[in-house]
């Protein structure tokens, strides 16, 4: 497998050539909330490139707008519904694409490419426009600076640092919770969806006593949808106090703002691990059945384990067809603890880097 770096997708686009800067941009990104989160670093970096005077709008889809809607980035946010009906998508992008015509877009970063973003795309007509690779084997969120960057707007890299209307939030809901605010808070998250991605749960149990044995004064934190409450039902019976149970209790950018809060992140491949990531947070993936040329997170800030050196690493199935998901049952809490342990070291040894917030 090549490397990031050795690999070069060609991106549809057309640059921006002129000499004077664009007056509106609009990124289209529809889905999901895990990756329109993580293109959010590459887009805050090119906000930051630009001066103010440059407008950069959002399309998305209702059930992804929260996040966004809650951070310092974007001038304007558009949200189509239709909610996960491709048909009725079709209908509300109809609808909404005379308000796009008003807006003027000089350039279209489409970070979605599926037939309604290049339909947006085509009917603006914008100067200049990239599309997202979707297929390239390089993690995603370099194909997201990548499709930026091709719109000849300057270099581009992330920013993982979200900025929150109201990062009070946060705190008070953990502290509402029993956080004392001074206890550290490490993040256990088993939320994938399939089988071939899940590490068992007693895993997490004992990484946890492997962690408090190291650090005595640490809570541990489980939040995200009623998807994991049977789970989230495990860790309470086995960790007790020492467990922090939220789940249900937070929305989308409310979840963020929790997350700024944490030591660290030990997550399976989810929506919440990327907002984690994405946020600057140290994270630790467990990746299965996943793809990790595809989804991995990148940066000091983080590390994960996969199932790459196995003839069916990266299956991409719901269920193993061996039975018993040892791509990732082979990782002992002990081994994912040192893994642990090792990122902290790295990102201590580098503190003249910003990796959080």
């Amino acid at each position: 497998m090549q490397s990031d770096q050795q690999y070069k997708p060609n991106i549809p686009a057309k640059r921006w050539t002129k000499n004077t800067l664009p007056r509106k941009i609009l990124v289209i990104r529809l889905q999901a909330m895990g990756d329109l989160v993580a293109c959010l670093p590459y887009v805050q970096h090119l906000r930051a490139s630009l001066p103010s005077s440059v407008r950069i709008d959002l399309l998305t889809r209702e059930e992804t707008e929260d996040i966004p809607k809650n951070i310092f980035l974007f001038d304007k946010i558009f949200s189509i519904g239709g909610g996960r009906n491709f048909k009725k998508q079709i209908i509300y992008t109809g609808l909404m694409l005379p308000k796009l015509l008003l807006q003027g877009y000089d350039v279209v970063l489409d970070l979605q490419n599926n037939i309604l973003s290049r339909t947006v795309r085509k009917v603006l007509m914008p100067q200049a426009w990239t599309e997202f690779d979707r297929f390239s084997p390089i993690a995603g969120g370099e194909r997201y600076r990548l499709t930026i960057e091709a719109a000849g707007l300057g270099e581009n890299k992330g920013d993982f640092c979200f900025h929150l209307k109201f990062p009070h939030k946060g705190m008070q809901i953990l502290k509402k919770n029993g956080w004392n605010g001074t206890d550290e808070l490490v993040v256990l998250n088993p939320a994938a969806f399939f089988e071939t991605r899940n590490w068992n749960l007693s895993n997490y149990v004992a990484f946890a006593n492997l962690w408090l044995e190291r650090f005595p004064k640490t809570r541990f934190l489980i939040l995200g949808t009623s998807f994991i409450e049977a789970k989230a039902k495990f860790l309470k019976d086995h960790l007790g106090e020492r467990l922090i149970n939220i789940v249900s209790q937070t929305t989308p950018s409310e979840a963020v703002g929790v997350l700024q809060h944490v030591k660290l992140i030990l997550s399976e491949d989810s929506g919440l691990m990327h907002m984690a990531w994405c946020s600057g947070v140290p994270t630790m993936g467990l990746f299965g059945g996943t793809r990790t040329d595809w989804v991995r997170p990148l940066g000091i800030h983080s590390s994960f384990v996969d199932a790459s050196d196995l003839p069916c690493g990266g299956c991409m199935q719901a269920v193993c067809k061996y039975g018993d998901v040892h791509c990732l049952s082979r990782y002992t809490p002990e081994e994912i603890f040192k893994h642990c342990m090792l990122l902290m070291e790295k990102i201590k040894r580098k503190t003249s880097q910003t990796v959080s917030c």
